[in-house]
Formats: C-alpha cells, structure tokens, sequence
C-alpha cells in the first residue's frame, strides 16, 4: 500500500462458542499515512490487502464492524507524537497478568482515554458482579474503537463461577453501566483530583476508591432478573 508509515495498531474482537473462535465481531485497523493519502483509497488498501488476507481462516459476517483509521487522519506518528512517560509503568499500574491490559499506562492519561477509565471501569464492573453473588470470581474485558464512543466488545469471563450464562451478565452490564467514556468519567469521578492518593502501590485495592465500591450491585441482580435474596 503507497503513502503508508510506519506507526499504527489493529484489533480484531473474536467472539467464542465452547471455546473456540465462532466469529468475528469487530476488526479496527489505525494507520499512519502521508498526508496527501486518499482516506477512501487508503480504506479500500487496508480491506483489501490486510483484513481480508489476515481473516481468511474466520471471515467476516454481514454483521462484522470494521473500522479502518475511524478517527480520521493519521498523519504524525512514531515517538514524535507519542512521547513521555505513557506505557512506562504497566506491571505497577495494573499487576501484571492478574489484571491484563491493553497496552497503555493507566497513569500517563487522562479519563477520556480508555487505558484509564475502561481499566477502572472494568475493575468497577467485575466488583460488582461479585459483590452480587453472580460469579465467585470474575475478569471484565473492554474493548473500544478509536472515534466510537460504546465499546465493540464487552466479554465477562466468570471462570465457571457464575450463576447465569457469562452472555446474560454481559447484557446486564451493558444494561446498568454507562461504558462511554462521559459514563466512565461521570460515574468515577474521573474528572476530580482524587489520583494522588491512589497512585501508589498499583491502581486497584484501594479502599476510597471509586472503582472500588459495590453500589451497583443490586442494580445487576434486578438487570438479570435474579432474587436479592440469593446475593
């Protein structure tokens, strides 16, 4: 493909039956490019000579999302427009494999970027669901586009704990948790001074913090339809 560069990423969000790949529920592709790059040519390249190449053990479906650059251009990239101290620190931010993440430092951004507010949140999310009494343990997984505000993918992995299907609990988070980045910010709090005191010895456990309450946890056994009895 002519006027590419050399930065960008891509995700492809799988969906699993039994455990093994079903079908693929959204492909994003962000790539650099000169700035005199078509965007329309530059979409039929990528769909052309990488997505339809890379998938073609498990094809896209008429319902598959694709997004390709969907912010828009790309034209700066490399160290140039990705510099400092982002993605210095992971294993303190997120402890490693128990928490696993995207790639981002939870402590080089802001609340509107999901390497922050989709970490909190998916922390928040699987609290909840077992303060509830739905799933013994349980791992949130959030999956976001650049450009698109609702993420593509919310998977919750219950490790056989859980009491209802881990597809019912996905639905009745969507249902009860606001997962745009707004959402996240609003019902965190993202938008206050409160990280000093969080900022130290990982992200997580800390008992002051937002993501750490249980509050919604009757919202969930209302959105699946369970007995509160029961939680």
């Amino acid at each position: 493909i002519q006027g590419l560069g050399p930065d960008g990423k891509a995700q492809v969000s799988v969906e699993y039956q039994n455990g093994k790949p079903h079908r693929i529920a959204a492909v994003v592709v962000s790539c650099q490019h000169d700035a005199d790059k078509d965007m329309n040519e530059l979409r039929r390249e990528v769909t052309r000579y990488v997505i339809v190449p890379a998938l073609r053990d498990l094809y896209p479906d008429h319902k598959t999302e694709a997004f390709i650059n969907p912010s828009g251009r790309f034209v700066l990239g490399g160290f140039e427009a990705d510099t400092g101290l982002t993605g210095r620190k992971l294993m303190a931010d997120t402890y490693g494999g128990l928490a696993p993440h995207g790639g981002g430092a939870l402590s080089g951004k802001d609340g509107s970027k999901v390497d922050r507010s989709g970490a909190y949140m998916a922390r928040y999310i699987a609290k909840n669901i077992v303060a509830a009494g739905l799933a013994e343990r349980c791992t949130v997984s959030l999956a976001y586009a650049i450009g698109r505000a609702e993420p593509v993918a919310v998977d919750i992995d219950a490790h056989q704990t859980g009491k209802y299907p881990e597809a019912v609990l996905a639905q009745a988070v969507r249902a009860v948790f606001n997962l745009t980045p707004a959402g996240m910010i609003s019902a965190l709090g993202l938008d206050r001074p409160i990280f000093a005191q969080f900022c130290n010895y990982g992200h997580f456990t800390h008992q002051d913090a937002p993501w750490e309450q249980t509050d919604r946890a009757a919202a969930l056994v209302d959105a699946v339809g369970g007995d509160r009895s029961n939680g």
